[in-house]
């Protein structure tokens, strides 16, 4: 063995011995799954930092980029929910959490703009509340897998206006674009909006910096938030993107699927749903929800 081929073999046994000894640290953990968790995310990042070879200024650029991250971050926005969805990092826990199940609705991504105690409306009610856009009316019913109506399902909806802000993001603003409201009797729900568009990621940040390093778009494409809850039912996380949308196929956050694509249909100016006279151009469209049964938890 040559000297150099020896501290190379040296190096390594270090490097993994470094490793070894982090890992243990957590063995005294009196939480299984800390142990689990915290063991593999030590041996997957010293092996992502052994494998490029990180240097000293790449660690320092990192710990700074993290710092403006926590910096930029606030009631209203959450740029580390940003640097998870355009990582992917998103969509893998979802895909993770919720399997392919051929009857169910598909989930994407959450999102940061989500607000708890939207208002709660009527099936039929308009929450657009002055927000610039076309006038659109969203209708569709909550069912099991099993084909059975689910009376009594929160349906929890927030999109952005068709300028691409949600109402968070304007200095001082009312809640607008976002609401919740329960399915009837026959399983059905409706609202008013407005008809949402296509908008960047918030991309004046180090998440912006680093789509632009990797010479990535920040768009997402045009689409509506749900969260869809029932009894006994696992509770949906999804979106539905406007048919046709540019940025279908470079979605910022991967968080598009095939399912999640619907018509939205352009009407003239007339008789609208519910008898509501539209003097303007609209649209509608229509999303059925498919809930899959609730998983039995370990203790079941």
């Amino acid at each position: 063995m040559t000297p150099h081929t020896s501290d190379a073999v040296r190096q390594a046994a270090r490097e993994s011995a470094l490793t070894d000894e982090v890992v243990h640290s957590f063995a005294t953990s009196t939480d299984p799954r800390l142990r689990v968790v915290m063991a593999s995310l030590v041996r997957h990042l010293h092996a992502f930092i052994r494998d490029v070879r990180l240097t000293q200024e790449e660690w320092d650029a990192s710990i700074a980029f993290l710092t403006r991250a926590g910096d930029i971050t606030d009631a209203h926005r959450q740029e580390f929910i940003l640097l998870s969805d355009v990582l992917g990092a998103s969509m893998m826990t979802v895909a993770v959490n919720a399997p392919a199940r051929s009857t169910a609705t598909e989930s994407t991504v959450f999102g940061p703009f989500f607000v708890e105690d939207a208002p709660l409306i009527t099936s039929g009610d308009d929450i657009s509340a002055g927000m610039p856009g076309r006038p659109c009316h969203v209708r569709g019913s909550v069912r099991s897998t099993a084909g059975e109506v689910l009376a009594g399902a929160r349906v929890e909806v927030w999109a952005a206006d068709d300028d691409g802000f949600y109402d968070v993001q304007y200095e001082g603003s009312e809640l607008a674009g976002r609401a919740h409201l329960f399915t009837d009797e026959e399983g059905k729900y409706d609202y008013w909006t407005v008809q949402p568009a296509a908008y960047p990621i918030p991309h004046d940040g180090p998440v912006g910096d680093l789509l632009t390093a990797a010479g990535r778009s920040p768009m997402r494409p045009a689409h509506i938030h749900f969260m869809v809850s029932h009894p006994g039912y696992e509770t949906l996380i999804t979106h539905i993107f406007v048919a046709g949308d540019e940025w279908l196929d470079s979605d910022a956050v991967f968080g598009v699927k095939e399912s999640l694509i619907v018509p939205f249909t352009e009407h003239e100016p007339g008789h609208g749903p519910r008898g509501r006279v539209i003097e303007e151009t609209w649209s509608s469209t229509t999303f059925d929800i498919v809930l899959a049964p609730a998983e039995p938890g370990p203790d079941a």
